[in-house]
């Protein structure tokens, strides 16, 4: 506690940082969320994305489309905020011809989804972090105080808007998967919470004319090797995710990493 102050400063410091990336930078919306289509390709051998990218540009409808590998260096994905009504229908017929001169390929999947569904998305996944949050105000203050309750959403905010500037900051496409991930972190930081504030609140019981900032520090201590082993053991767990998982969980892993 005596060093609280300092990395209490550095706290609201990344906090700050964090809250400024996300209102002038915003977030890289996914299909998921902004509508669009994805289209999902695998080749025999591996994929030459150079060469898919120029080959889809011919057709002015993929001018603005991304292609990043999926899973493997032999799948891709094309995203492309096109709608369906602008791509008209047999999109991997399409997709297939002007892939033609690229290797043998194969569509595996087209995924389209409207711009009103992708708001109805955001909207509900935004909805489902509030409905939480609110949650373990309630829940926090019926089993302690008020005072831990919104000390432990603060917490939670603040974990969360650390973990959300990091996505900006890195550009990390935000779509339903990121959403699990943030609820994940606010599950994993509650729990951590809630175990240090039982402790606390044993020592307020137990000790006459107690010194918070002492119960504390006793608090952290005895739940620290706890923290720890649980802390790291994830950590590697999301870190192998991360290197080996591929595209496909790769924002998911990058998230939980943060978090």
């Amino acid at each position: 506690m005596s060093k609280s102050k300092r990395f209490g400063m550095l706290s609201i410091a990344v906090l700050i940082l964090s809250l400024g990336l996300i209102l002038t930078k915003g977030f890289n919306l996914g299909v998921d969320f902004a509508g669009g289509t994805l289209i999902q390709v695998k080749y025999d051998g591996k994929a030459p994305i150079d060469k898919i990218r120029q080959a889809i540009r011919v057709d002015k409808v993929y001018e603005s489309a991304s292609v990043t590998f999926f899973g493997s260096d032999e799948e891709v994905v094309i995203r492309t905020r096109a709608s369906s009504s602008v791509l008209g229908e047999d999109v991997g017929k399409k997709i297939s011809l002007l892939l033609k001169d690229t290797g043998k390929a194969e569509v595996r999947r087209v995924d389209m989804i409207g711009a009103k569904v992708g708001s109805e998305l955001r909207t509900k996944g935004l909805t489902a972090m509030i409905i939480a949050i609110i949650g373990i105000l309630l829940y926090v203050s019926f089993r302690f105080e008020w005072r831990f309750a919104i000390a432990s959403v603060l917490a939670l905010v603040h974990d969360i808007t650390i973990a959300m500037g990091m996505i900006v900051l890195f550009n990390v496409e935000v779509n339903l998967d990121i959403l699990a991930a943030l609820l994940t972190i606010l599950g994993y930081s509650l729990n951590d919470t809630i175990i240090v504030f039982d402790r606390i609140r044993e020592g307020i019981r137990t000790i006459k004319n107690p010194d918070l900032s002492s119960i504390i520090d006793e608090s952290v201590t005895r739940t620290l090797s706890r923290t720890t082993l649980t802390s790291l053991t994830t950590f590697f767990v999301v870190l192998t995710l991360f290197i080996f998982g591929g595209e496909i969980i790769h924002g998911f892993a990058f998230t939980l990493l943060v978090g």
